[in-house]
Parts: structure tokens; C-alpha cells; sequence
């Protein structure tokens, strides 16, 4: 089995570029679209830097035209929300304005009297996609990642469909690295907030597994390189409060830490 590779997105003086992590600590920067060409054979020399990588700035590891949300694909968050089993997989997008960078501050609107975390993996595309079949779906991802589907609850509620309530700025926290050869199966999710586990559930837990969800998403939709579909949260959901730090764990991915404040932006 090949090594894991770590590949994250870095901004220094205002030149942004992808980067290669090395397990001692180092990165390798990358010249060129690891989504367009091997990232390994872009990745120039070692510069040695320990983290966080003093004058570079974590960006989200990838820049998708879209991120497509799976719902209600855990059977114990099915039932903590008193909903039914999917037959299918329930899919819904967020804007890729959503994004924020690890480290970012999920802004909580003054809209909603309710926003929930939702720790989940992230499969990210790596080649154009469209009506694979699950046997070879695996094939067009190039990596997993750690995302946070923030979710104004009572907006869901309210608005039946999930736009809204998923769709505010900062909504989706990603990172902070894109995994390369990791086998998705083997993988635990896990959300802390202040330090508290509040969730933690193995991928396997899935009822729709991640091959099966990207052959179906390519069926309805073309995916690109760089897209993001998060697969769905297991239980234990819960709100943010203003102060709150809240973690999504993933290992062999990392750990993707967000603060939580009121947005008081006006205009």
C-alpha cells in the first residue's frame, strides 16, 4: 500500500500555491494544479519548516465549483432527528462562498436562533466525472479531507429544504490537508467542541458508502476536479455558542479547528 501523502493550500505575500507535507515537518512546494497534473512530480525541493508554517497562511486544501452534501447517512443521526431512512442518498449543495480555510471563525447570523456542528469526511474529486460506476468510482478521488456542515437547525425546520440553513458564509469549514491514499473504510470521524468529544463514528458506519455516493452524485451532476462532497454526519450533533472552539478530528487526515462568534457585519 502506498504512503499516505498530505497536500494543503498555503497563501504567503499574496502568492497562493499548493504544497506537499512531509512527515518530518517539512513541505514541498508545488508549482503547478495538482488537480491537472501529478502532485508529486510537481513538488519541487524540501523547504524544512515546522508548522504552522511561519508567514504562510492555511487556505482550504481544495477550490471546488461545487460541494455536494449527503444528508441524513448515518442510521443514529437519522434517529436522533426523528427522520426515516433514505432509500437513495439525500444530496443538497452548498455555495463554495461557504468555505472557510482552517482556523477560520464560523460566523453565527443573526437569522437563526440555532446553528449546529456536523463533523463529517470529505471526499475531494480528482479528475472529471460523470456517471461512474461504483466499481470504479474510487479511481476519480484524489484524496479525504475534514469538513464541518454547519447548519442553522431551525432554519432547516423551517425551510423544509436545506438551503439556508446550510448556505451562510463560513458554513464550511474545510481542511486542513487533502489525504492521498487513504482507505476511507478504515476511518473514524470525531467533533470536539471545547475540548468535549461530541461525536465519534467510524466511515463504515455509512449506510451509503463513499463509492456508492460518488456514482451516484456523477449520475445527477458533473463533478470536477476539486470538487467536495461531504458524506453525511454521524450523531450526536448539537449547537454553537459564541466562544466555542470546535474540532473535527479525522486521523490520518488531521485536525480541522474553527472558533465560533457572533457575525455583527453590517452590509
Amino acid at each position: 500500500m502506498a504512503p499516505v501523502r498530505r497536500l494543503a493550500r498555503f497563501r504567503d505575500r499574496g502568492r497562493v500555491f499548493f504544497a506537499l507535507l512531509e512527515d518530518d515537518g517539512g513541505a514541498r512546494p508545488i508549482e503547478g494544479n495538482p488537480f491537472e497534473e501529478d502532485p508529486f512530480a510537481l513538488a519541487g525541493g524540501t523547504v524544512t519548516v515546522s508548522p504552522p508554517f511561519t508567514g504562510w497562511e492555511p487556505l482550504s486544501p481544495c477550490v471546488p465549483s461545487k460541494i455536494v452534501g449527503i444528508g441524513r447517512n448515518y442510521r443514529d443521526h437519522v434517529a436522533e432527528l426523528g427522520h426515516d431512512v433514505p432509500g437513495e442518498p439525500l444530496l443538497f449543495l452548498k455555495p463554495p462562498s461557504s468555505l472557510l480555510p482552517p482556523g477560520g471563525t464560523i460566523l453565527l447570523p443573526a437569522a437563526s436562533s440555532r446553528v449546529d456542528f456536523e463533523g463529517e469526511l470529505g471526499v475531494v474529486i480528482g479528475r472529471r466525472t460523470r456517471r461512474v460506476p461504483a466499481s470504479r468510482a474510487l479511481d476519480q478521488v484524489l484524496g479525504y479531507t475534514c469538513v464541518n456542515d454547519v447548519t442553522a437547525r431551525d432554519l432547516q425546520k423551517s425551510d423544509v429544504q436545506f438551503t439556508r440553513a446550510k448556505g451562510f458564509d463560513a458554513f464550511c469549514p474545510c481542511g486542513p490537508v487533502v489525504a492521498i491514499g487513504l482507505r476511507p473504510d478504515d476511518l473514524v470521524v470525531e467533533t470536539f467542541v471545547n475540548g468535549r468529544r461530541r461525536q465519534s463514528s467510524p466511515v463504515s458506519r455509512m449506510i451509503f458508502g463513499i463509492a456508492e455516493l460518488v456514482s451516484f452524485v456523477s449520475g445527477v451532476m458533473t463533478l470536477l476536479p476539486g470538487d467536495l462532497i461531504a458524506t453525511g454526519t454521524p450523531e450526536g450533533v448539537g449547537p454553537l455558542a459564541p466562544g466555542d472552539e470546535v474540532t473535527v478530528s479525522i486521523e490520518g487526515i488531521g485536525r480541522l479547528t474553527s472558533r465560533v462568534e457572533t457575525d455583527r457585519s453590517v452590509g
